[in-house]
């Protein structure tokens, strides 16, 4: 319990006492005025009355309180439930979103390098065939410079011989 519910309680039961041991004070009767008329009745019975009165309602009120909390808080908790499960779905489809726009990028860039590979094996293989042909008219270069050399020489020979 509460420190304070504990207090309360105490307060009570001090009053409780008091009120059994001076009972006999209690019950006897006094001259009261009402303002417009005077009464004879036992005032300490008319105050325990008015002090039973009002911590009756006082836990009224403080069980009025306690129910009109425990309302707003489940209207608190519902709320804060569809809250939380809009935010999950918000997430959830912000999540497909992103996932398809990966996927569309990766698909982009997957054909972007498929067409950048296929350029740049086409463009080895035309390399490739300038290379081939510059080696056969290097070749062909070479031999001809052979063969002129052979000549000469064979001509060269001829004549000393």
């Amino acid at each position: 319990m509460k420190l304070q519910t504990l207090l309360l309680l105490l307060i009570l039961a001090l009053i409780g006492a008091f009120s059994a041991l001076n009972w006999h004070v209690f019950i006897s009767p006094t001259p009261l005025s009402l303002g417009f008329t005077s009464v004879e009745m036992p005032l300490g019975l008319v105050m325990l009355g008015f002090l039973i009165t009002l911590t009756a309602l006082f836990l009224i009120f403080v069980v009025y309180q306690q129910t009109s909390m425990l309302f707003e808080n489940r209207r608190h908790t519902r709320e804060l439930q569809a809250n939380r499960e809009l935010a999950d779905q918000a997430e959830a489809s912000r999540f497909t979103e992103l996932r398809s726009y990966l996927e569309g990028e990766l698909g982009r860039q997957g054909n972007l390098n498929a067409e950048t590979k296929t350029a740049l094996i086409a463009r080895i293989d035309r390399l490739e065939g300038d290379l081939r042909a510059l080696a056969e008219q290097s070749e062909n270069s070479l031999s001809a410079y052979i063969g002129e050399m052979e000549e000469r020489l064979e001509k060269t020979a001829g004549r000393t011989a």
